[in-house]
């Protein structure tokens, strides 16, 4: 409790597994919702039936993101505490879930790179032209994941961040942006979007820039000169 602002938590221990209920909806409805929004939206127009078929796949992680910070926003209000050290909490445990998401993604041989002579280039069983490709899942998994998961723990541990609300939401935002737009070059883009512009620009990168941009600005929020500092 000691790591929080006034020593108190977005909410309590115990009531952090009737979140996760909550965390799954946000996560799977948000999700949906993105993919279909930003990566299909012709198909699923013309087809309204498939958008509830989730076996079928198609998830959105920035539409997920979307989906939990709303679990979040009205779980913490529920429970009286503060939203923004709910946004903490949760930038925070996201890079976990991260890592074992990009894990997964490169054990099912999906959404990997562009070909490359680099040694540590993958021939993934799946992949119709038999290249070796950037595994860009691990890329992912190693910056999103692993790295930012590092400097979230330190300030969270060794620095008073978690007693400026939205601090480590924001620096989370950030890194997250930052890395993603950064593989995203190393990537192919999903087959139905393609490039959006130039050969190089992706609907990753362009959803990444409103995250960066509200990293940032929970970032300056959070370190306002206001705190009687």
């Amino acid at each position: 409790h000691g790591l929080w602002e006034d020593n108190r938590p977005p909410f309590s221990a115990p009531a952090i597994w009737d979140f996760a209920f909550w965390a799954v909806v946000g996560i799977v409805l948000g999700g949906r919702v993105g993919y279909v929004l930003f990566y299909n939206l012709p198909y699923y127009a013309a087809n309204p039936g498939a958008i509830i078929a989730l076996w079928d796949g198609g998830m959105s992680f920035h539409g997920g993101l979307v989906g939990i910070m709303l679990a979040m926003a009205g779980f913490t209000r529920f429970h009286k505490g503060n939203i923004l050290s709910g946004f903490d909490l949760l930038g925070a445990i996201a890079t976990i879930g991260l890592f074992l998401g990009r894990v997964a993604n490169f054990v099912n041989a999906e959404l990997w790179g562009a070909p490359t002579t680099l040694p540590w280039g993958i021939i993934f069983p799946n992949d119709p032209e038999g290249l070796p490709r950037h595994p860009t899942q691990l890329y992912e998994a190693l910056l999103e994941g692993v790295l930012l998961f590092v400097l979230i723990a330190f300030l969270a541990r060794r620095t008073r961040a978690l007693k400026r609300p939205g601090l480590i939401a924001g620096i989370f935002g950030i890194g997250y942006a930052v890395s993603r737009i950064f593989v995203e070059f190393f990537r192919l883009p999903d087959i139905q979007v393609g490039y959006l512009y130039g050969g190089w620009l992706t609907m990753g990168m362009v959803l990444s820039v409103p995250i960066l941009l509200a990293g940032a600005g929970l970032v300056i929020y959070a370190l306002r000169p206001s705190r009687g500092d």
